[in-house]
Formats: structure tokens, sequence, C-alpha cells
């Protein structure tokens, strides 16, 4: 068994930290931030995950599990450090790279200090060269060491989706790292040794760039079934069988997961990554064409919607679901949380039903309301019981897929304008009181 540094406790972090010390190694999480690092040493989970409460809680009890704010003594008690720090979007669509700087600078001054071989391997979202050009000098000049020679260097992504991260860490779809030295990349082949998924080692460059192609690919397929859904409603079909047969060929279509018309796509990742790799590509002058219209067809869904509940003419409405998915509280680039704020600027009262976000709410989580940059008073817009959303609005907009919403739903009969985002129904068509958006 390993010992590991988890640098940054935040999604990726806290999911990393709790999963390979459930899975027996020792872990010390890293964080500037001393309330989560207290969360953490309390056995609590900073962040709303299914699963992670429970692991969190587990291997702290059993010494598996510290956190701390001291780089320097979870450099010197580790053998390896995962670097899982945030890298938002820059005002011109690039990535920022301050985090992954302040880490690394924390990392090689602590290596420096430490003396003996440390590897150092990051996971954080960053584009094709990133580690060569930015991190590996920041370390070396730190440190005052050679990357793969004096200490490792890996870029190791993670493909964890919100809601099924715990899932996903035990299953995961694909696994690719590169490493510039055999310790390193031995380390990397061992912790994944005992899952039953093929591992791709390839070069930095490579590693960073599958990690964006991926991403990229997952936002191209929510685009272009949202597109063929709008189309086929335009000539009274139903999108979501068009593209449930077409999905159906598995050896061609690939994976049916994202291939779904629905809302559009959010959260911490898809955007910012589409935008980076955009400004990734213009700095290469290359044009990406089908990646300008990804985002456009995104926000043109995000208006659909909004040109939906306008021409419902409503001035209550009720919105079930918040977060950028089902099953969690993030909001980050959450398009039913720009939906919500816009419709709230144009004077119209919504009322929010949504599980996760209200449990983050009722404890009073550090990150609650994760990526609520829209200006969206929680306290004042959550309603915590899915009855009374239903009674105090006009009409309800359905934005995530929760089965009690669901139950709830089908018992209206009618009596009630809906307008679906998230297809309550699948045999369910617009007609009467009830508007799909691509169906």
């Amino acid at each position: 068994m390993a010992n590991i540094a988890v640098f940054g406790i935040g999604y990726v972090g806290v999911v990393s930290a709790a999963c390979l010390a459930r899975d027996g190694h020792r872990v010390i999480a890293v964080d500037v931030d001393p309330t989560k690092v207290a969360a953490i040493n309390a056995g609590l989970s900073p962040i709303v995950e299914p699963g992670v409460s429970e692991i969190i809680a587990e291997c702290v009890a059993e010494g598996r599990l510290t956190a701390t704010t001291d780089a320097e003594h979870a450099i010197r008690e580790t053998d390896a450090s995962f670097v899982c720090v945030g890298t938002p979007s820059a005002p011109d669509g690039s990535i920022s790279l301050e985090y992954v700087k302040d880490a690394c600078r924390a990392i090689g001054s602590a290596i420096a200090a430490k003396g003996g071989y440390h590897s150092v391997i990051l996971r954080s979202t960053i584009v094709p060269g990133t580690m060569e050009e930015t991190c590996i000098p920041v370390l070396e000049t730190a440190s005052g060491r050679k990357a793969g020679t004096d200490f490792g260097v890996g870029y190791y992504p993670e493909f964890l989706r919100e809601s099924t991260a715990v899932a996903d860490y035990r299953d995961p779809g694909l696994i690719v790292f590169g490493a510039l030295d055999d310790m390193t990349a031995r380390l990397l082949t061992d912790l994944n040794g005992g899952i039953d998924c093929k591992i791709h080692v390839t070069d930095l460059r490579t590693a960073e760039m599958v990690k964006y192609t991926s991403n990229a690919w997952r936002a191209v397929k929510v685009s272009f079934a949202n597109e063929i859904g709008n189309i086929a409603k335009s000539a009274g079909l139903d999108g979501q069988q068009v593209l449930s047969i077409l999905t159906s060929d598995l050896k061609v279509s690939m994976s049916p997961w994202f291939m779904r018309p629905g809302f559009a796509f959010g959260g911490s990742c898809l955007p910012k990554d589409v935008r980076a790799l955009r400004a990734f590509a213009a700095t290469r002058r290359t044009e990406t064409p089908l990646l300008d219209a990804v985002l456009v067809a995104n926000a043109e869904q995000i208006a659909r919607a909004e040109a939906m509940v306008r021409d419902a003419g409503a001035r209550r409405v009720g919105l079930i679901g918040i977060s950028f998915k089902p099953g969690t509280d993030d909001m980050r680039e959450s398009p039913l949380a720009e939906l919500a704020s816009r419709l709230i600027g144009q004077g119209v009262a919504v009322k929010v039903w949504d599980p996760y976000v209200q449990e983050a709410c009722d404890a009073d989580l550090t990150s609650t309301g994760r990526g609520n940059d829209w200006g969206i008073d929680l306290k004042e817009t959550l309603v915590p019981s899915l009855d009374d959303l239903i009674e105090g609005t006009d009409i309800l907009l359905v934005g995530n897929r929760y089965e009690d919403a669901v139950t709830r739903l089908t018992a209206l009969n009618g009596d009630r304008t809906v307008i679906d985002l998230a297809r309550i129904d699948p045999k369910r068509r617009s007609g009467g009181s009830y508007h799909g958006i691509c169906w």
C-alpha cells in the first residue's frame, strides 16, 4: 500500500482521497482552506456526493485518512502527491493555472526540504503541454532538482462523473496516464492493478489531450442530440426515439450515455474544457468550427427553454432541480441556474426544489451552492417540500429528473402546466398542458 498526499480538497480531491483510503492506502489531504481540513479530520465530507460521506467517516476513524494545511508535513510523510486543484476559465476562455502553479510551488519547496524521491502526479484538467511548459519548470525551480531524475512526474487525468463518482472510481471506462520516470509509472500501474480496465500508458501531452478530447466529445454528443431532437420535434417526431434507435448500434454509434435529447450541458468540466480547447487551438491558428458551434448550440438550448417559459406567460415558476445534473449540489455553470437567474431578472417569481442542494444548505456546508455565481439567494429560493412547490406556482419547470418528482407530477393529470427539460415519462409527448423541450 502507498502513502499519498492529495492536494486540493475540492470535488476530485475529496473523491480521490476517500477512494484511495478506502482501498487501503494512507492518505493525507492538503488544502489552504482550514474549514475543509477540519471537516475531513472530523470525519465529514465537505461535498455532497453519494457514498463519499460514509467512506470518509470510516477511513478517518480507522486512521487511513487525515487532512492538513501543512504541505511540507504532507510531502514528508508520503511517497507521492496527487494534485487535484481547480483550473477555472480565464476571461479569454483559456484555463487559469493559478492554483496549479501555487500547488506546484508548495510541493517543490517541500521536496527540497524532504530529501529523497517523491512523485508529483497532476490530476487537474490541463491543456496539452502544460506539464512540460508550466508544471515541471515550477517544480524544478522550487525544488532545485531535476524532474524525472531527482523526483517523479506524471499526468493521470480523472474521468469521474458527479453523482456516480464512487462507482466510476471502482469501475472506470478509461485509464490513461503519462509519466517521465519508471517509478511513477509503476506506482500508477499498481494503483490500478485490481481494476478490470485496460491501462493506457503514454506521454504527458497525449494524456493531457485525451482528457480534453473526452470532455469535448461528451459536450459534442449532448449538443448534437439536442439539435436532432429539435429538428425531429419540428417534423412531428420524437427525437429521443430517433436517438434511441441510433444508439442501439453500439458498434458504430458508441455509448448512448450522452445521446439523449434534453437540456443544455453544464458543470465544472464540459463548458470550461470546450472553451479551453478552442483557446488552445487558437494559439496554434487552428480553426474549430464544430467546437464553436457546440457552445452556440448549448446557449441556444437555454434560450429555447427561456422562450418556452415566456410563451407560457407564467409569473410564478416552480423549478425542479437547479444543480447542473441530478444527484449533486454542484451549480458550477449549471444551465438550470442560468435559466433561473434569467427568469428572476425578468420579474418572474422562481422557487426551486432540489434535494441535493437542499441537503447542502441544511448542513450549512462550506461549499453550499458550489458555483452559485448567478446571484440567486438559495435560502430564499429553495423550497424543501415538493408539494409546496407545486401548490405555490403557476407552471412547473422540470430541470432534473428525480423519481419522487416523477410520481407526483404524473399524478397531476394535466391540472398544471409542465415544461419538461428532463423527460419525466419516456412515453409522453408535447400536447395539452405538457411541453417537452425536444419531444
